[in-house]
């Protein structure tokens, strides 16, 4: 076994660099203490934290809207829109039926129920087609619940959302489980409205494929971000596929009808989002949800929106609303405390403080103050000891009256002390629950068959997304190696902005400490610490062998440990999976540092993950800029050649050497071990045993991948520096086809395309998740032109 030295005294074991020399570069003594990894962690904490407040102010430069008249302010919301539907996931048209289509499909729903002055309809409509251009007549997904028509002339049209614990038929009174004055849907039906009640996907736990415990919410939506779909998304198409079926069909009746949207809880944020994304909507009314968004990142991760805080905030996307009517409702919220000891990412919601309730609703009326009608159009009800139901009184008699004026005046606007109505409030009917005529929808087998279409449905996207990718990098240019190095910068830049998220801020000086910790008889270690951003440092170790001469410059290796690792991890431990390779590569003479990536402590750093999404950034926002300091640092060192910088990563520090070198252009080659695949098929794949939908790792979705960059994409990024690949053949990580078949597009690149095979390798070896060392060091001694000992 090697020997080897633990240092405590800051001492030299140079035998040919003088005292003077080291103090040139070791720069200020380290004289922090503790768990320098602990400390990384805590410090991106606060920076995230921090920038998450910054976001509120620095969203305004997206608010600068024409409000001389309703036709100009909407045109000037179209950019907002757009980027609203995009990072919710709104990406595929919705099936088109004609008005005689509709009817025919719900003409075939069952009729279930009758009540006062209304019938109810088990119904289900399509909503979105099967991806595949060549299959766009078969229905992929739909959406199912209830239809509630009124035996009358209907007076409006009305979506009524409920939460996603809730049933339709809950809403309706059918059934136990909401009080009875909040059974907003039977009300409406007994006012007079047609009422469509759609069917969410619910928050229930299981265990899936044996493994991770997760909601059906979760698991729907970790498939669907990878994909730039969201189960967000998918719910809100169900929404407007209802609002196509109500304007086709009054259009049909020549019935000038009004729609409107209503929810609770989910249904509530679904209900927000709808009326700010479609104009033909009349009037929303949000109970249960609305409040700064900030927190957004301690919710369920099915309300994870990529980028949303970049540009948004509850009161911005109300104020998509306006002119049209918005009513905010506050009521307690669904009460759902998820915790993580299953897999299943933490997440809880809880109440808002309604002084910050109402900090967000001035907000809106700041945004819309010069917009024609639109103080006229905003409501805000308070919560009251006495109005404790998901919705008061007074929210849904002025959402009806908006919607048919005639309803104020037939109902003679009589107040209600009990409801606390004012006197011009018309009052809502509250009659006896519906009757069942037949038996009651399979709830369970409803929810079973929802869930099943859109996982269905994310595994057909999953399937095109070749085709998807291939469209996107069109663009490069592979005709000569100067012609690919300036188009693959329009594909760097995506990623770099909207794939990884960069922060604008300037790098610290670096501001170097070093401690002197480690030693074998062939090198010398120091622990190093780098400023990056405020909070924000690096930490790794240097590794310097003890016979570098005076004035020489050699290669560095960046030696990057995985998942819960630690920089001693690669040359101390001995440890099964590293085979100490970076204390190998500084005995052959290399220099090596071994940084500290702030992938561990499980639930601190995936709630950083969860904390820079609402951002558009991601760990590597951070992780980048760190790298970007420590290669600075490295090229500065008087013995480090600053041309010959690589980087050799092991499972996720191979995903590291997916990333951080597409970015980071002084690292001069990569290796990625233990962790190239079919990367974008192993995060969204419900068929592959490999897949990351069912474990633990639930901060390591990245958004829209699906659409942009798997691996072979990144290796483009990476080209035409030296890449390799390092695979053990009993490697769980992937099956080894899926690395053959992605390995494959990048080799036909360097190879075919540009005429640089000799830079591009795969070794493998058969073993299991580990360094092999042995093909990647020839790599490493070929391509950083250091002779081999």
């Amino acid at each position: 076994m090697r020997s080897l030295i633990l240092f405590t005294l800051h001492c030299s074991l140079f035998a040919n660099l003088s005292l003077s020399d080291e103090k040139s570069w070791t720069g200020k003594p380290l004289e922090w203490e503790g768990d320098l990894a602990s400390r990384m962690i805590d410090g991106i904490d606060q920076f995230l934290l921090r920038k998450t407040e910054e976001s509120k102010l620095e969203r305004s430069v997206y608010w600068l809207h024409d409000t001389n008249s309703v036709e100009a302010y909407n045109e000037s919301l179209q950019e907002n829109r757009d980027r609203l539907k995009k990072i919710l996931g709104l990406r595929d048209e919705r099936i088109q039926l004609s008005a005689s289509e509709w009817k025919d499909n719900f003409e075939r729903s069952n009729k279930i129920a009758t009540g006062e002055g209304y019938t109810i309809h088990a119904v289900t409509w399509p909503v979105l087609a099967d991806p595949d251009p060549n299959r766009k007549s078969t229905v992929s997904v739909t959406a199912a619940g209830l239809l509630l028509v009124p035996n009358t002339r209907p007076i409006a049209n009305v979506i009524a959302i409920p939460d996603a614990d809730q049933t339709p038929e809950q809403l309706a009174g059918l059934v136990e489980g909401i009080d009875r004055d909040s059974q907003y849907a039977r009300r409406l039906a007994e006012a007079g409205c047609n009422v469509l009640v759609p069917v969410l996907i619910n928050r229930e736990l299981k265990a899936r494929n044996g493994r991770a415990v997760m909601t059906n919410r979760e698991f729907v939506h970790r498939s669907a971000y990878e994909l730039g779909r969201h189960i967000i998304g998918y719910e809100l198409q169900k929404v407007l596929a209802g609002v196509d079926y109500f304007e086709a069909v009054s259009k049909e009746h020549q019935l000038e009808l009004k729609t409107g949207v209503i929810g609770y809880g989910e249904g509530g944020m679904l209900a927000l989002f709808a009326g700010a994304l479609d104009t033909r909507i009349d009037s929303t009314t949000v109970l249960g949800f609305f409040g700064p968004r900030e927190q957004m990142w301690s919710e369920p991760v099915d309300r994870n929106v990529f980028g949303f805080l970049k540009g948004f905030g509850a009161a911005e996307v109300a104020s998509m609303v306006f002119p049209r009517q918005l009513i905010i409702n506050e009521s307690t919220p669904p009460d759902v405390q998820l915790k993580s000891e299953g897999g299943g990412a933490p997440g809880s919601i809880l109440p808002l403080e309604t002084t910050s309730i109402k900090k967000e609703v001035d907000r809106v009326g700041e945004l819309v103050d010069q917009l024609p009608g639109a103080a006229k159009n905003q409501l805000y009800v308070p919560q009251t000891t006495k109005n404790s139901s998901l919705v008061s009184e007074y929210a849904l008699a002025e959402f009806i009256a908006h919607l048919d004026p005639s309803y104020r005046k037939c109902n003679g606007g009589k107040s209600n002390a009990e409801t606390l109505l004012p006197p011009e409030s018309p009052t809502v009917p509250n009659g006896d629950s519906p009757k069942a005529i037949r038996e009651l929808p399979d709830t369970n087998a409803r929810q079973q068959q929802q869930f099943e279409e859109l996982d269905r449905h994310n595994q057909l996207l999953l399937r095109e997304s070749p085709f998807v990718r291939q469209e996107f990098m069109k663009h490069l240019d592979t005709s000569s190696l100067d012609a690919f190095q300036k188009s693959v910068e329009y594909y760097r830049k995506i990623f770099r902005e909207d794939v990884i998220g960069e922060f604008d801020d300037q790098r610290l000086p670096l501001n170097p400490r070093t401690r002197l910790t480690y030693g074998s008889d062939q090198w010398t270690g120091y622990e190093v610490v780098l400023d990056v951003f405020p909070d924000v440092f690096a930490y790794g170790v240097l590794l310097v062998p003890n016979d570098l001469k005076d004035y020489e410059k050699r290669p560095v290796v960046v030696c990057q440990h995985g998942l819960e690792g630690r920089p001693t991890d690669t040359f101390l431990e001995n440890h099964r999976a590293y085979a100490n390779y970076a204390a190998e590569l500084a005995d052959q003479g290399f220099i090596v540092f071994a940084p500290q990536n702030p992938y561990i402590f499980k639930d601190r750093f995936r709630t950083l993950q969860r904390k820079a999404n609402p951002l558009g950034k991601t760990l590597f926002s951070v992780i980048v800029p760190q790298h970007e300091a420590i290669t600075e640092w490295l090229a500065s060192l008087p013995f480090v050649d600053g041309k010959r910088i690589g980087f050799y990563g092991l499972s996720y520090g191979g995903k590291s050497a997916m990333r951080i070198p597409a970015l980071v252009d002084r690292y001069c080659l990569s290796i990625c071990s233990a962790d190239f695949n079919e990367w974008v098929l192993k995060n969204a794949s419900t068929r592959h045993k490999e897949s990351y939908v069912w474990t633990g790792e639930y901060e390591i979705f990245e958004f829209d991948l699906g659409s942009t960059f798997n691996y072979a994409e990144m290796a483009t990024l990476i080209a035409p520096r030296p890449f390799m690949v390092e695979r053990g053949q009993f490697d769980g990580v992937a099956a080894d086809e899926w690395v053959g078949y992605e390995f494959a597009k990048v080799r036909h690149l360097y190879q075919a395309k540009l005429g640089i095979g000799d830079r591009c390798e795969i070794e493998r070896f058969v073993g299991p998740h580990k360094i092999n060392g042995k093909g990647t060091f020839e790599f490493l001694h070929k391509h950083l032109e250091w002779p081999e000992r």
